[in-house]
């Protein structure tokens, strides 16, 4: 089935009982057994599996090109779960643009579990090659970057990755560009990740996470670490998600068409410094985004000449776009990232431009966006 259809029907059969077309919100701790140690289908307790979730889970392995997915209560949670896998000692290359989330669990957690690790600069394929080192075990990507877009071409990465001795495991975090957008699996990554809170989701009313892989004995360890840690998902979350899954070749494609509408407002506009989108002309990637991904996605990033005061202004004045952390909804949104998302990278060599804005152009008409950020920046 195409990408459309999955979207729609994998994982997601009517129910057996009655015929139900949705998928039902199985709102249970616990599941009679047919006998002792003999539960039914599998189902004993809901942190270790949840049928609900179960065809959440099963819907992104499709969407992603892989064979076992695992959904959890947050992009974090999954991210946390995900660096379970290594041992005190390892080390792990992260591009030196990772979300302000991931530095600081990363950079102010997880050394204290004695893993090292090295911000490096993804897009060049030398650089993340030097920082490979015989305690490697982990490289984690984001492509697009939250929130300077930098765009990582996976394909070489993963071809360095696994050329190393050690043959690291290639983690990408895909929530800017979701599955419809980037297929990072069958580009060679072994491990992709997502915040379902963002377009997965898609509406702005659930909070989750998501890991995708397509080596069984790796989909093992991580349900394991999925049920021994319980950081679970809850079956409404799973529900609202799928729901919001259902949508999203649609939305997405009206949230690329949307920010090109923006974009080209924005390079014109004495009061902007720089934009960033990759698929722009400018963009230093844009050659890899047009190869790896459908379109551009939904966020652009600008800085303003004015610096942060100038940024301050605008994005305080807006009317459609929300002033608001989180991205990927149906509606506008706009951020200051180093006094907001990124506020936890201040001060280290990740601290973000403080008069960069970011957008994520929601599905709303175009021309009443591209107002709203004109009179914005006539405040400025």
């Amino acid at each position: 089935m195409k990408f459309e259809t999955l979207a729609i029907h994998a994982g997601q059969e009517p129910d057996p009982n009655n015929g139900a077309v949705m998928t039902p919100v199985y709102l249970t701790s616990t599941y009679m057994q047919d006998g002792v140690g003999q539960p039914r289908q599998g189902y004993e307790y809901s942190r270790t599996m949840n049928p609900t979730r179960k065809a959440l889970q099963d819907c992104l392995a499709a969407l992603e090109g892989g064979s076992y997915g695992l959904a959890f209560a947050s992009g974090m949670a999954a991210t946390d779960t995900v660096l379970r896998l290594l041992n005190a000692g390892d080390h792990v290359v992260a591009g030196n643009d990772v979300y302000g989330g991931t530095f600081r669990l990363f950079d102010k957690v997880l050394r204290r579990f004695q893993l090292d690790f090295t911000f490096a600069d993804t897009t060049d394929p030398e650089s993340l090659a030097e920082a490979l080192t015989p305690s490697t075990r982990l490289v984690w990507l984001e492509t697009p970057t939250n929130p300077l877009l930098r765009v990582t071409d996976i394909r070489a990465v993963a071809e360095i990755a696994h050329a190393h001795p050690n043959r690291p495991l290639l983690v990408v975090d895909n929530t800017f560009a979701t599955p419809y957008l980037q297929r990072p699996i069958e580009l060679g990554a072994d491990i992709v990740v997502h915040s379902m809170t963002k377009y997965l989701g898609g509406h702005s009313d659930v909070v989750g996470g998501a890991v995708i892989v397509r080596d069984e004995e790796l989909a093992q360890k991580l349900y394991f670490l999925q049920n021994a840690v319980g950081a679970v998902i809850g079956p409404m979350d799973s529900f609202l998600v799928l729901r919001g899954i259902k949508t999203l070749p649609l939305r997405m494609d009206r949230h690329a068409e949307n920010a090109v509408a923006v974009l080209e407002f924005l390079e014109e506009h004495p009061k902007v410094g720089k934009v960033i989108y990759p698929f722009h002309a400018g963009h230093p990637q844009q050659k890899v985004a047009m190869h790896q991904m459908k379109n551009g996605g939904g966020m652009i990033s600008f800085i303003m000449k004015q610096g942060r005061e100038a940024a301050i202004k605008v994005v305080e004045h807006t009317k459609i776009f929300t002033l608001a952390e989180s991205l990927g909804g149906v509606e506008s949104l706009i951020e200051v990232p180093a006094a907001m998302t990124h506020l936890s990278a201040s001060g280290s060599p990740l601290e973000v431009d403080p008069g960069l804005v970011r957008l994520s152009v929601g599905i709303e008409n175009r021309d009443d966006l591209v107002e709203d950020i004109k009179q914005a920046l006539e405040q400025a």
